[in-house]
């Protein structure tokens, strides 16, 4: 795999880095590929700008990230309404046919081929990818970025400003962040707004299945919308994880 390499289904961004710590962003993107549903999906522009078809600015964090840890990063490279690479292969959200009350057409129409050829194409490539980047070190780490959207529909603002997610298998590394983070002065969710744990998902699979170190770290997405607010939320999350592992006792 080479640095910055562009498939179908991911990106590398600073291969052969030496870092402990490996960088994933699953949700990085909103394209729908040309061979799926002609590359449109069946919703307005406007749905597909929104945090239900990515992580909006998870990306260019997760690149900055990487740069300041030296560390690799790997990127989805197709909407999580096309397949989420965030979910186990038997999970009924696996393919979304209604999220935040936005209905998927495309989705609603798959057949059992149609959702082979996703798994084939874009989920089993991108977990292969990430698999063989963690497998790279024995002792490698992995630094989950997500976002997430201020408000759902109907629902309360959410007032956090970052959270941890983290599994009651693994809190080393999540509840020492989340006191650092709160040290800096942030309203920090813990397990909020999800829980830190989905069966099959890219933790648990690459993490917890593993017993490599792990964090999940969520941006509320209008804090990291522009690249000032990457690049800003980049210097504060490498501050964080700054001596995190060696803390840890890890």
């Amino acid at each position: 795999m080479h640095d910055a390499a562009m498939t179908g289904a991911f990106h590398i961004h600073g291969a052969g880095r030496d870092s402990r710590w490996l960088v994933t962003c699953d949700h990085a993107s909103n394209r729908v590929p040309d061979w799926v549903a002609g590359g449109d999906l069946g919703i307005a522009p406007a749905d597909m700008a929104r945090h239900i078809a990515y992580d909006v600015g998870a990306a260019g964090l997760s690149r900055a990230l990487a740069d300041r840890l030296g560390a690799p990063a790997i990127l989805s490279d197709f909407s999580r309404l096309v397949i989420d690479p965030n979910r186990g292969e038997d999970d009924p959200t696996l393919i979304m046919r209604l999220y935040d009350g936005t209905v998927i057409p495309a989705n609603r129409r798959l057949d059992a081929a149609g959702a082979q050829a996703r798994l084939d194409r874009l989920h089993r490539p991108y977990h292969a990818a990430l698999a063989v980047l963690a497998g790279q070190r024995d002792d490698r780490a992995i630094c989950a970025i997500h976002s997430f959207t201020p408000q759902l529909q109907g629902r309360p603002p959410r007032p956090w400003q970052v959270a941890v997610l983290h599994s009651h298998r693994d809190s080393r590394l999540a509840l020492p962040l989340i006191d650092r983070l709160r040290g800096m002065g942030f309203c920090v969710g813990d397990n909020q707004p999800y829980n830190g744990h989905l069966e099959g998902d890219s933790i648990d699979r690459h993490a917890l299945a593993t017993g490599r170190p792990n964090v999940l770290i969520e941006l509320r997405n209008d804090l990291i919308a522009t690249p000032e607010g990457q690049a800003a939320w980049a210097i504060t999350l490498a501050r964080a994880l700054d001596g995190l592992l060696e803390a840890a006792g890890l």
